[in-house]
C-alpha cells in the first residue's frame, strides 16, 4: 500500500541546493546548535564506536561534532546530493528514505534536523535500526510541534484576512510522544525522547523569513497553494507578527523546538524490563505513600 505523501521531496532538495549556493553557511546556526547538543549528549555515552554515519546533515557539522567527541573511529556521511559532500569525510549519495547501508553494519547513526521532512518517517527509522549492529546507537534531532508556531499563526491570520481562507504554509511537526512511539515501532530498545526549545529574536518578520529561505526551509508541502501571493500579504504577516510576538524593544520572537531521540539496536547485554508481577513494591503502596505525603 502506498503511503500518504506530505512533502514534495524533489522541491525540498532543489531549495536546499539553491540555499547552499546562494547563502552558504550564513544560516547554519540551528544545525550548529544541534551539533553542539549532539557532542554534549555523546559525552554521556560511555563507549566508543568503530563506524558512525552522519545521515542527511547537509553541511557536515554533525560529522565534525562526531570527530570532536573523540568517540568515533571512522565517519561516513550520507547525503541526498553530492553537492553537500566534501573531502573532509567519505560520503555516499542516497535518499534518507532509501538507505544504502548493509544490515548490522554500523555502530552509530546520527541525524540532525532532517527526519521531520521525510514522507515515510517510520520506514526511515526502521531502516536506521536495521543498519545498526547489535547494541548500536541511533541519536537524532527533528523539529518539534512548537517550531515556528508564531509564524504559522501570523500566516493563517493574514491569509484569512486578505484572501478569505487559508492553505497550509508551515509543515506539521511531530509531538514528542508520537516520536517515542515511532522509535518503539521501529524496534529500538531503551528509547528516550526529550525536547530542547530555543527562542531566536529578529528585527522583523522579514528577517525571519529571509533566514528560512537561507536554510531552504520554505513551504514544500504537497498540499500547498500554487496561487501567487502579493507583497501586501507578506507585509501584513510582518505587521501581525510585530503586533502579537514582539518584545518591549520591538524585536520579534521565533520558537524552534528540537525533539531529541535515542534508541539502541537490541543486544543481550542490555537491561531487560521486569516481568509482570515481579516488582517488590505494589502500586497501591506507592499511591498510599503519595497521598500521605500530600496531606502533611
Amino acid at each position: 500500500m502506498e503511503r500518504h505523501q506530505v512533502f514534495d521531496r524533489a522541491l525540498l532538495l532543489k531549495r536546499r541546493l539553491r540555499a547552499a549556493r546562494q547563502h552558504g553557511s550564513s544560516a547554519d546556526f540551528l544545525l550548529g546548535r544541534a551539533a553542539d547538543d549532539l557532542e554534549e549528549r555523546l559525552s554521556a555515552v560511555e563507549r566508543r564506536f568503530d563506524v558512525a554515519v552522519d545521515l542527511a546533515g547537509h553541511n557536515g557539522l554533525g560529522a565534525q561534532a562526531l570527530l570532536r567527541s573523540g568517540k568515533v573511529e571512522s565517519i561516513l556521511r550520507v547525503e541526498h546530493d553530492a553537492s553537500f559532500l566534501d573531502r573532509s569525510f567519505p560520503g555516499v549519495v542516497a535518499d534518507e528514505e532509501a538507505l544504502p547501508l548493509k544490515a548490522g553494519s554500523i555502530d552509530l547513526i546520527i541525524s540532525l534536523l532532517s527526519l521531520h521532512q521525510t514522507n515515510d518517517t517510520p520506514g526511515t527509522l526502521l531502516q536506521i535500526r536495521r543498519a545498526l549492529k547489535p547494541d548500536g546507537l541511533f541519536l537524532g534531532a527533528m523539529a518539534g510541534e512548537n517550531t515556528l508556531g508564531e509564524l504559522r499563526e501570523c500566516l493563517l491570520a493574514a491569509e484569512s484576512e486578505i484572501y478569505g481562507g487559508a492553505s497550509p504554509r508551515v509543515a506539521p511537526f511531530a509531538d514528542v510522544r508520537d516520536v517515542g512511539a515511532l522509535l518503539q515501532r521501529a524496534g529500538f530498545t531503551l528509547p528516550v525522547t526529550d525536547i530542547e526549545t530555543y527562542t531566536v529574536r529578529y528585527d522583523t518578520g522579514f528577517h525571519l523569513m529571509r533566514d528560512l529561505r537561507a536554510m531552504g526551509m520554505q513551504n514544500v508541502l504537497l498540499g500547498r497553494s500554487r496561487k501567487p501571493v502579493s507583497r501586501r500579504f507578506f507585509a501584513r504577516v510582518a505587521e501581525i507578527y510585530a503586533e502579537r510576538f514582539s518584545d518591549p524593544d520591538g524585536r520579534i520572537r521565533a520558537t524552534f523546538s528540537f525533539i531529541w531521540m535515542s534508541g539502541w539496536a537490541a543486544h543481550e547485554s542490555q537491561q531487560k524490563p521486569l516481568k509482570p508481577g515481579s516488582a517488590k513494591a505494589k502500586l497501591a503502596d506507592f499511591l498510599t505513600s503519595v497521598e500521605n505525603l500530600e496531606k502533611k
